[in-house]
């Protein structure tokens, strides 16, 4: 989108040869003030000829399609004339391994198809693909220019008192100074371009790395092919957290979608829970909600980290964090996809440090060797 029309609305191109599906997207992407469907295609051949008249914003695009796979089209366009995609899949999780070599191929983002059979879901679907849409339109791409600022949308949300009462003051000051000394804790919070940054820092860790918990807005069961992928790349052991996992050094555990996860702390001993409860900062899992546990629950014994994404979440969490004597980190502007949860979290003085992708890693163990070395 160009900077000089901060106010034009954008352009979306939705590719799926389910002609119920277009209906359905090309309503929800028209239900709000700030986007507008360019055109809808039913293959990728239709879609090439559409973009040839008209380079839209964002594409939507199914993997499943006719004459040529969405795979395949992704990469073409990539290599040749980048655009924003986001992937809009089913939840066939059967088909979850090739929509992470998608968001690999330079996908920003994937979403789940939106289905009408309740109303719930269709409200759920609508604001997660809105919102999928505008941030994709300002995420920049490898090699690409440095997209202008979006504007945080301030509509009212419920926040992570939804799912964890808060603390009093005095509460929490009791909390903090009773805390006892435990296994260090590491906490990552992620959403837009945060599959590949989570992959680069986790690739970059030893097996004896602290136990991480991690948020990265996904669609429920996409997770754990992400996981699932990851693990084959690590050296530390990555998988989709199920309720009563044991956070312990050497393995990463990924809130599953459409689930909220918690840290739990049993003496010196830590458990995540995953919980049912409404969308906390728009998102469900959210990063607000683990934040919030990991202060109440490990306080000075965490780091916290938040990483690219669109929006607020994870930014007055791990400001509790902080509070609760936690260490914490936020990416900078120029490694991130986009600009938007780190920027907030940096707004509310959460962060006590700002450093490119290429230092978290090195963050994190340095963070575990000084803890070690207090120990």
């Amino acid at each position: 989108m160009s900077a000089a029309e901060p106010d034009r609305k954008i352009r979306v191109l939705i590719v799926d040869d389910s002609a119920a599906v277009r209906t359905t997207l090309s309503d929800i992407i028209a239900s709000d003030p700030e986007l507008e469907v360019m055109a809808t295609a039913a293959d990728p051949y239709i879609a090439v000829e559409r973009i040839r008249h008209e380079v839209p914003d964002v594409i939507f695009l199914d993997i499943e399609l006719p004459r040529m796979d969405g795979l395949t089209f992704l990469r073409k366009l990539m290599s040749q004339r980048p655009i924003p995609v986001v992937i809009c899949s089913s939840h066939a999780s059967e088909g979850s391994d090739t929509l992470i070599e998608a968001l690999e191929a330079g996908a920003v983002d994937v979403v789940a198809k939106p289905r009408v059979d309740t109303a719930q879901f269709l409200s759920d679907s609508r604001e997660r693909i809105c919102a999928a849409a505008r941030s994709a339109a300002h995420a920049r791409l490898k090699g690409g220019g440095r997209p202008p600022a979006p504007k945080l949308n301030v509509e009212a949300k419920l926040t992570a008192d939804a799912v964890i009462p808060p603390r009093s003051a005095a509460r929490a000051a009791s909390s903090a100074a009773t805390m006892p000394t435990t296994e260090p804790i590491i906490c990552i919070g992620a959403s837009t371009g945060g599959t590949e940054a989570l992959r680069d820092i986790l690739v970059e860790l030893p097996a004896t790395t602290p136990g991480i918990i991690i948020v990265q807005h996904m669609p429920e069961r996409f997770t754990a092919a992400f996981a699932r992928r990851l693990d084959t790349l690590c050296q530390v052991r990555v998988k989709e957290a199920e309720d009563g996992d044991v956070v312990e050094p050497g393995r990463v555990l990924i809130a599953p979608g459409g689930h909220h996860m918690t840290l739990q702390r049993s003496g010196t001993r830590y458990t995540v829970q995953v919980v049912d409860g409404p969308h906390v900062s728009r998102h469900k899992p959210s990063v607000d909600v683990m934040f919030r546990s990991a202060a109440y629950g490990a306080g000075r014994n965490a780091l916290g980290i938040i990483l690219t994404g669109m929006g607020d979440d994870g930014a007055k969490g791990l400001l509790e964090m902080k509070q609760a004597g936690a260490a914490t980190l936020a990416q900078d502007e120029e490694s991130s996809v986009v600009f938007g949860m780190p920027k907030e979290a940096i707004a509310l003085g959460a962060a006590q440090k700002v450093v490119s992708l290429r230092r978290v890693a090195s963050e994190i163990t340095t963070y575990a060797a000084l803890r070690k070395g207090a120990a």
